[in-house]
């Protein structure tokens, strides 16, 4: 299968990343780290295709994605990863620039990617779309807010392509679980240890998201359902 991530630096990005290529697909898949992208590039040739890119970054996304198309053609799968947390604080000590940037990312970005490769999607009539939720997409937690908003925007914004798709499409709120990443350290610091790291994770969530089809059109899921 062809499968397009983007965040595929480290965490969960770079964990399927390394999955989905040792199961034998083609991934194609982008991050902001210019060292991570060299890395995977060396680690992982051609067919593999990897690029240096931010998600918010509309015009270069649609560059990307023009290039990936002619390239590779339509993605059987587009897994929306990249996202970004804030520091835990009060909503209301969380600086204005750190709040729109963690929009910009988990929310613009992965408008961005749907805008950018879900009409070739649709012309073929075939594809799943999966946008990468949260536990804090459908519950909340104190200080951390601006991530929370994301992922329930997240939630809304799947749900609501779902509805736009043609029959053979499908897109797909998932949440991914807990898991022990540089992003879970971030906000629960020492208690991230007790849970599993990305490279066990992605041997289960691997070939559970390949298994998302129309069936699960427009429903919440998460890893383990």
């Amino acid at each position: 299968m062809k499968i397009v991530i983007t965040g595929i630096t480290r965490g969960l990005g770079r964990a399927l990343t390394d999955y989905y290529i040792a199961e034998g697909h083609t991934v194609i898949g982008c991050g902001r780290g210019a060292e991570g992208i060299l890395d995977l590039r060396f680690t992982h040739p051609a067919p593999q295709d990897f690029s240096v890119l931010d998600v918010a970054d509309t015009t270069k996304v649609e560059l990307w994605a023009e290039r990936v198309l002619g390239v590779h053609g339509t993605p059987d799968f587009l897994i929306n990863n990249a996202a970004l947390m804030n520091d835990p604080a009060p909503l209301w000590e969380v600086p204005a620039d750190k709040f729109s940037r963690l929009i910009d990312v988990n929310i613009k970005g992965v408008a961005n990617v749907i805008r950018a490769f879900v009409p070739a999607m649709v012309k073929e009539k075939k594809g799943v779309v999966v946008n990468f939720s949260s536990g804090w997409g459908r519950s909340v937690s104190p200080e951390v807010a601006p991530y929370c908003a994301s992922k329930w925007a997240i939630e809304g914004l799947t749900k609501a392509l779902a509805e736009e798709l043609p029959e053979g499409m499908a897109a797909v709120p998932l949440n991914p679980g807990i898991i022990n990443t540089g992003m879970l350290q971030q906000c629960w610091a020492d208690d991230a240890a007790s849970y599993p790291l990305a490279e066990a994770w992605a041997k289960k969530a691997g070939p559970y998201i390949l298994t998302l089809s129309r069936k699960d059109n427009g429903h919440s899921v998460s890893v383990g359902d």
